[in-house]
């Protein structure tokens, strides 16, 4: 027989080992720490430049970065600042390697969501994100997961539920009702709306004064930060349908929304969602707050039964906000809600597998040009790297051979420059924000 006293138990064991885990996978103190990267990686991999000629340019002007020499002399190494310097400063042939950035726009929000657990979700976004970031851009991540794996990759471990999408939406709901009470029915009449009160158990938080700043969290990457998540935030499903009751009118699928409307224009270029496998508070708040949906699934059958679960469960959520029409208040996206591209990723795929072959053909059939042409191929360094909580990105090509190392790159790579095109080809449909 096991009572919750059994459970608290064996979770007090899971996190000692979860300790000693993070000893072995990040550094001693536990905190994870972004490598450098080689002037090869910097010239053909990053900058896409020729090495020579950045070997000429970074020679012919020594106040640029000239990064790390290794102990033979032989390779320099740059830390993304550094590498970011060079970027910002040099122009080849003219030609400036700063990323292109729609002008005017705020930035551009991607949803990674789908049924099913273990489609890649979490491991999309965190390539997505480190791919984004070595092309230049500063991405934000939101990990609306209770499993927290983005958070983890992330190296954020220690957080509290006050700081995750939980607490960004138990913010919303006192200052949404806070406006409401203080709103009139209209010029005619000047009465007052119904009163909503709110138990001092959510008030009494202190949600309410904090910036918008508090939850966002710096990572071991100079130019992402991040929103995480824990698993003490799992009750936010629970939790958000009480606050429902509590305030009807409170449009509870806006609320990631309008705290991302508060971010200054430029603040990010890029914003990455870690979704749930499943249609909640969480994922619904993610997917009105995206203006992409890009949707990972295995090459296999019951990942395709799934996914089209998923796009047909979605559907009726989102045309159940119907009737929030007016709750919805300017700044925050409009209903009925609109993706500017939906798009498919295959995920696992291995390019020698008949039945993968064919369920990808399936997939094209049926969703057409909307299934990404470059899927992500499973490898053993895409293994590695999971089991270590790190993108290929991060770890270092020296670690294996580096044709394993670089067949991998190459599968994140190609699928992230598809994604990239797909992201500015909507980018420049959205409003200008300035």
């Amino acid at each position: 027989m096991f009572t919750h006293e059994d459970l608290s138990r064996l979770q007090t064991q899971s996190l000692k080992m979860q300790g000693f885990i993070r000893q072995q996978t990040f550094s001693p103190e536990m905190t994870k720490t972004l490598r450098r990267f080689s002037s090869w990686e910097v010239a053909e991999l990053i900058l896409k430049v020729n090495q020579s000629t950045l070997r000429g340019r970074m020679a012919a002007d020594p106040t640029l970065p000239q990064g790390q020499v290794e102990e033979d002399g032989r390779q320099r190494w740059y830390a993304l600042e550094e590498i970011n310097e060079i970027r910002r400063r040099l122009k080849v042939n003219r030609k400036s390697l700063m990323p292109h950035r729609p002008a005017g726009k705020r930035a551009f929000r991607t949803a990674i969501a789908n049924f099913k657990g273990g489609a890649g979700k979490s491991t999309v976004a965190l390539h997505f994100a480190h791919a984004a970031a070595l092309d230049g851009y500063r991405v934000l991540c939101v990990d609306f997961d209770p499993q927290a794996t983005l958070s983890h990759s992330m190296g954020l471990s220690d957080v509290t539920e006050e700081y995750t999408v939980w607490g960004i939406m138990a913010r919303d709901l006192v200052r949404e009702t806070e406006r409401m009470n203080a709103a009139v029915r209209g010029a005619e009449s000047g009465s007052a709306l119904p009163q909503r009160r709110l138990p001092e158990a959510i008030t009494g938080m202190g949600l309410r004064d904090l910036r918008v700043a508090d939850f966002i969290k710096p990572t071991s990457w100079p130019t992402i930060d991040l929103v995480p998540s824990c698993a003490n935030a799992a009750f936010v499903e629970f939790a958000s349908a009480q606050y429902r009751h509590l305030n009807p009118e409170w449009s509870f699928f806006a609320a990631v929304s309008r705290y991302l409307d508060a971010l200054p224009v430029d603040a990010y270029d890029m914003v990455i969602f870690d979704c749930p496998p499943a249609i909640g508070y969480q994922s619904m708040n993610a997917v009105f707050a995206a203006d992409m949906l890009y949707i990972p699934s295995g090459p296999g059958y019951w990942e395709y039964d799934s996914t089209t679960s998923f796009i047909g469960q979605l559907s009726e959520a989102l045309a159940d906000l119907g009737g929030f029409e007016d709750a919805v208040p300017a700044g925050t996206l409009h209903l009925p809600k609109v993706f500017y591209d939906i798009r498919f990723l295959l995920t696992r795929y291995e390019p020698g597998n008949d039945l993968h072959r064919a369920m990808r053909s399936a997939f094209q059939k049926v969703w057409e040009d909307r299934v990404t042409e470059h899927p992500i191929e499973m490898t053993r360094a895409v293994e590695q790297s999971g089991r270590f909580l790190s993108s290929i990105y991060e770890i270092d090509y020296r670690e294996m051979t580096r044709e394993t190392w670089r067949r991998a790159r190459t599968s994140f790579d190609r699928a992230y420059e598809e994604f990239r095109g797909h992201a500015l080809a909507a980018w420049d449909k959205l409003e200008d924000e300035a």
